[in-house]
């Protein structure tokens, strides 16, 4: 399958003001959510990327109507009936999971096919099973589909293995309308879980806790109508301070709630950068003297592992050796063989990179392996000498509105070269 490319032009500083869409990893499953309301929900603010638009497709596979003026979308679930989706239908996309807990909590029943998205370690859905059977429900795997079924569904306490942000957010939406009292301990705290909440609380639904490790849901019979305003996205304002750093530019980030930037605001203070936050909006100065760092990805509220690739690429200019322990995504060091290729001095051992800062980067052809690997490799791009060719651009698509126009605002040059040019 053909895709497009990008063409980075490097040695650009940039600088200007930049503003953060809504957060990709909180419309998804708010979207999946809509399902339980039997009226129309209205989301605004809502990213034009491409997992907006396989998400469309599977709502509508579901009966639902999906009308989108501009960033605002309106959601008619009130035909929506439960449906099989294939391997086909949910490979193109790890958020396709996201259905199970609003289907099995409307329907008392799914059949789903396991789900794809970007292949950057194991991302097992157990925790979502054991979970679902903590609810009542039967749960089967069998021929590549998993079968949930709950005759007689009813609330219970849940304690996560791990604090997975996708279980609990699946677990959230299933007690809605399940009797009784669900009670998710080691719960996920992300800020995008805390927006599902609002959003579902906003609908009828009685959600207590998100934002800590202990969520609470008292199952309601139904729900209702919203107009929702999403968080905007933590994981593109980050993207967006790194390229400060990375290019020593100067760049005011708009729409940012900064409580949810603290471990890389914190980072790029300790490397050296100028760090000034206001109301809503974070103005980076990047520095020619950039100290290594120690980082370890965690779960929120610890340092994110999204953010890993690109500051990878900052490190790449320390001026010594940086450590980067990866403790999420076991496969999450695919970008290291393509930065090498730009001439980065990077070596890995199991989840372990250390990052030997090096002078210069030097353009070549690479290949995105993800979608924040995709990120990383154009911000190498926009300091490499010469021009670097980035393949596979269709995993930067997934997760972020407008790149390239957003980043050639700020002094940058980048070409896509579509698919009909493509060789």
């Amino acid at each position: 399958m053909k895709t497009d490319k990008f063409v980075v032009v490097g040695g650009k500083k940039l600088s200007g003001k930049i503003r953060v869409s809504g957060s990709k990893n909180a419309v998804l499953p708010i979207m999946a959510a809509s399902i339980l309301s039997n009226r129309e929900v209205v989301i605004h603010d809502v990213p034009s990327i491409s997992d907006v638009m396989e998400m469309t497709k599977m709502l509508e596979i579901l009966g639902a109507k999906v009308k989108k003026e501009g960033n605002v979308y309106t959601i008619d679930s009130s035909n929506v009936q439960p449906q099989e989706f294939s391997e086909s239908i949910v490979r193109k996309i790890r958020a396709s999971s996201l259905f199970m807990g609003p289907m099995l909590g409307k329907f008392g029943s799914i059949k789903v096919a396991y789900p794809g998205g970007c292949n950057i370690g194991s991302r097992p859905i157990d925790l979502h099973l054991k979970g679902f059977e903590k609810l009542n429900a039967v749960v089967v795997e069998r021929h590549g589909y998993i079968e949930a079924n709950g005759a007689n569904l009813q609330g219970g306490i849940i304690y996560l293995d791990f604090p997975s942000v996708g279980a609990t957010q699946n677990l959230v939406m299933a007690a809605c309308l399940i009797p009784g009292d669900t009670v998710i301990k080691n719960a996920a705290r992300e800020p995008e879980i805390v927006d599902l909440q609002n959003f579902l609380n906003s609908m009828g639904a009685r959600i207590r806790g998100s934002g800590t490790d202990t969520i609470k849901i008292t199952g309601v019979k139904k729900l209702g109508t919203v107009e929702h305003y999403l968080i905007p996205d933590r994981i593109e304002a980050g993207t967006h301070m790194i390229a400060a750093a990375v290019t020593g530019g100067d760049i005011v980030v708009e729409n940012v709630i900064t409580d949810h930037l603290v471990p890389l605001t914190s980072k790029l203070k300790d490397a050296g950068c100028q760090i000034d936050e206001g109301d809503y909006q974070v103005r980076v100065q990047g520095t020619t003297h950039i100290r290594p760092l120690d980082i370890k990805t965690l779960p929120y509220p610890g340092f994110p592992t999204d953010l890993q690739p690109q500051m990878m690429v900052l490190l790449t200019f320390a001026q010594g050796t940086s450590v980067i322990v990866e403790n999420i995504f076991e496969n999450r060091f695919k970008h290291v063989d393509e930065l090498r290729r730009l001439g980065a001095e990077i070596k890995v051992e199991g989840r372990i990179a250390i990052v030997k800062g090096v002078k210069k980067l030097t353009g070549a052809f690479v290949a995105a392996t993800d979608l924040r690997a995709a990120s990383a490799l154009v911000l190498a791009g926009l300091v490499s000498e010469e021009a670097t060719v980035i393949e596979n651009i269709h995993y930067l698509d997934r997760g972020y509105e407008d790149f390239e126009r957003k980043y050639n605002n700020l002094g940058a040059k980048i070409i896509r070269v579509n698919n009909s040019l493509s060789s």
